[in-house]
């Protein structure tokens, strides 16, 4: 996992727009319990109140996914009180994944389970983190999706499909903002990954600014290294004409002439589709990436990741998907910005006359 904090906590107050949903001090904290202590708080228990669709459609994991998921957690969750107010490990969960389903303002969800807005932020930003803490476990490179991706066009030896997707975000401040706006206009963080055909992530960047080209994403990550020291052996990585084509990583030909070229490209279309299924999927399961995060960086990177990591729980337990419960944007079209280096393309080149023709 490649997530690098650009700014601490401390930053939030730059953003006097945001203080109130990402700051944690001891007079709000006091507050709570003051608020805690004149009524007695009764959380509904919603493994049991719900039935299995509606908790799936509400928290987007099944039950027994859920549960798997709490037990793993429990060792990490605090309760900041032993008394009537302290939020349970299975509440504080809850109002995490809600908050993932609905992709709004914290406030939405404080009420969930009778809170403040600060400690629904409190709540979130330590969840995200422990499930983001998990990426390792179940965010993988393996090589086993080869057969898989070839059934999709013909192309062979594919390890994964790449490419990266904008998560929209607030100004992070007025200093360094412009480095966060991308080309379509709006602030963004660049978050790339790679997948494998059965649509899981098994790599997720989430540390660049919306203006960075996919490119310079790549070439200075860890999986870049890892594909220079031939650790994937023979497999190929397909990613658009955003990339540079490398032995390791196959875009398509920009201007195909020859029949063999063509089909070539028409095979690279369709099997590198996958990583745009796996994003709209995501996506709309956890809506929450699809909007736009307003709170600070490191809590932003924080649930990209996590939401990565359930997005692939989610595969495992072969969840079927489920419609947001929110209106979201228009998905927009990846645009190609062409890499213009000196690229090495004799691997494709001989893919493409003796496979394609």
């Amino acid at each position: 996992m490649e997530i690098s904090i650009f700014y601490s906590d401390s930053d939030d107050s730059d953003l006097e727009v945001l203080a109130q949903l990402s700051d944690w001090d001891t007079d709000s904290e006091s507050e709570d319990r003051h608020r805690a202590s004149s009524r007695k708080i009764r959380r509904l228990n919603y493994m049991q109140s719900l039935d299995d669709a509606e908790f799936m459609f509400r928290f987007r994991l099944s039950k027994p996914a859920f549960n798997s998921l709490l037990i793993k957690l429990m060792p990490f969750i605090r309760v900041t009180s032993t008394r009537n107010n302290g939020v349970s490990p299975l509440h504080q969960l809850l109002l995490t994944l809600r908050f993932y389903a609905l992709g709004t303002m914290l406030i939405s969800v404080a009420d969930f389970v009778g809170v403040s807005i600060s400690t629904a932020g409190r709540i979130v930003r330590d969840i995200s983190s422990a499930i983001a803490n998990l990426y390792d476990e179940y965010v993988v490179i393996h090589q086993q999706s080869a057969e898989k991706f070839y059934h999709i066009a013909g192309f062979p030896r594919v390890l994964a499909a790449i490419d990266c997707t904008h998560i929209r975000i607030q100004s992070p401040c007025h200093v360094i903002g412009e480095e966060f706006r991308n080309r379509k206009g709006y602030f963004s963080l660049n978050v790339q990954a790679i997948c494998d055909a059965d649509l899981k992530f098994m790599n997720v960047i989430a540390r660049w600014p919306g203006s960075t080209h996919d490119a310079t994403i790549f070439n200075n990550s860890i999986l870049r290294a890892q594909c220079d020291a031939g650790l994937f052996g023979n497999r190929w990585m397909l990613g658009d004409s955003a990339y540079p084509n490398r032995p390791y990583l196959l875009t398509p030909l920009i201007n195909p002439v020859t029949e063999a070229e063509q089909r070539y490209n028409e095979a690279h279309i369709k099997t590198r589709n996958i990583i745009e299924r796996t994003f709209g999927v995501w996506k709309r399961r956890f809506p929450v990436v699809a909007l736009t995060l307003r709170l600070s960086l490191p809590k932003v990177q924080a649930i990209i990741i996590a939401t990565a990591v359930l997005h692939n729980i989610c595969r495992n337990h072969n969840l079927e998907e489920v419609p947001s419960e929110v209106e979201l944007p228009i998905v927009e079209i990846n645009e190609d910005m062409y890499f213009s280096e000196v690229q090495d393309v004799s691997e494709r080149a001989a893919l493409v006359n003796n496979f394609f023709r």
